[in-house]
């Protein structure tokens, strides 16, 4: 089985479209069509069912998928551990993220590390704490920053940055000229959820049940995916919401939303880097996780 073959049927199967595999590699329609007739003609198998405009993947199509994207990362890296021995380092890092690191540390870090690496490119996944553990797992990411732990046989976790929580609230609010409330007086305000995965929502969860209280004695008004979206609903008045200081910060300095510590904590949770035991990191990986572990000191 050729590479270039293998690539192409993976752009196939990611895009779900010949046409979008071709523009997305530069190459004629027919050429990959040919590509992955070729394979299912090597292999005496239908790699891809042809539904019109859409394509999908064949049971024997998603195995040959996995492995394929295991050679092409492992090609990656071949090529990569070559340039070490150059003074010419390049190549491309995938890194998963929770939505604060990846929202608010990692973009100026690896800003940082393109002035001294401009041939690096990055792939920034960002997502749940769950979901990029999964993908590291998986071996989709070659590490991950995020906001939550819990026992995941496969993974180390390594505390990187720290962060810390605020209650943000509208300026308008009764509260936004107070410094800090106690964390029993929040069952009876609106109340703004992140979802189910999100390690905010995992840590301030541990206070509430340290202080004896629950979740669901907090009057929730919505439950929000998102960061941003969160700020938003806050600023329009829907109701209160513990927050990232990273992620309220502009907005404070600006007076859109006024920020409240706990009495009974100093909100403070860890960023962790989590990677996959026992692989070896690309050359290129390396020397960014290397760049990150000293700009998180």
């Amino acid at each position: 089985m050729e590479i270039r073959k293998l690539d192409a049927f993976c752009k196939v199967v990611e895009l779900k479209s010949f046409t979008r595999a071709a523009e997305a590699m530069l190459l004629t329609q027919p050429t990959v069509s040919e590509h992955v007739r070729s394979l299912e003609n090597e292999l005496g198998q239908q790699l891809v069912n042809r539904l019109g405009r859409e394509v999908e993947a064949t049971h024997a199509g998603s195995v040959l998928y996995a492995y394929a994207r295991k050679i092409m990362r492992m090609r990656r890296e071949a090529v990569q551990a070559l340039t070490e021995f150059s003074s010419h380092l390049s190549g491309r890092i995938y890194v998963g993220c929770g939505t604060i690191p990846g929202t608010y540390i990692l973009p100026g870090i690896i800003g940082e590390f393109r002035e001294q690496y401009p041939s690096i490119q990055a792939t920034l996944t960002i997502s749940s704490s769950r979901i990029i553990s999964q993908r590291v797992l998986a071996g989709e990411l070659e590490f991950g920053v995020v906001g939550a732990r819990w026992n995941q046989s496969g993974l180390s976790w390594c505390e990187l940055f720290s962060d810390e929580l605020t209650l943000a609230v509208p300026p308008a609010h009764p509260w936004a000229l107070l410094k800090s409330i106690s964390v029993h007086e929040l069952p009876g305000e609106p109340y703004i959820m992140r979802e189910q995965e999100s390690g905010t929502r995992r840590v301030f969860a541990k206070i509430l049940e340290e202080n004896g209280l629950k979740e669901s004695q907090l009057k929730e008004v919505a439950e929000i995916g998102t960061t941003a979206a969160v700020k938003e609903a806050v600023k329009a008045g829907i109701g209160v919401s513990i927050l990232s200081r990273y992620a309220v910060r502009d907005d404070m300095a600006c007076g859109r939303l006024a920020a409240l510590s706990l009495k009974e904590h100093r909100m403070q949770r860890p960023f962790y880097l989590i990677r996959r035991n026992n692989r070896t990191l690309s050359p290129v990986a390396s020397v960014f996780l290397k760049f990150l572990t000293e700009h998180s000191k």
